[in-house]
């Protein structure tokens, strides 16, 4: 098992988003390799996440706001 905060998190905003926001993270895979590696070393882990809002819509992909969290994880 495996708990995660949220340590910070920074927020960009763009544009207004006028319309249904869809939020975008491509780091999956950065994501299940930093559990493994918390699971296996036992300490706290963390990894700065980047997530992308856009609302397709109104304007494609083209971003209305840029978000950084960090994700910190730690084996209970």
């Amino acid at each position: 098992k495996v708990s995660l905060i949220f340590k910070d998190f920074h927020a960009d905003f763009l544009k207004r988003a006028e319309g249904d926001v869809h939020f975008t993270c491509t780091q999956g895979s950065e994501i299940q390799a930093l559990v493994r590696k918390t699971i296996e070393s036992g300490e706290r882990e963390n990894l700065a996440v980047q997530v992308t809002a856009t609302v397709p819509s109104k304007m494609g992909e083209d971003p209305v706001a840029r978000f950084t969290l960090t994700l910190s994880l730690k084996r209970r």
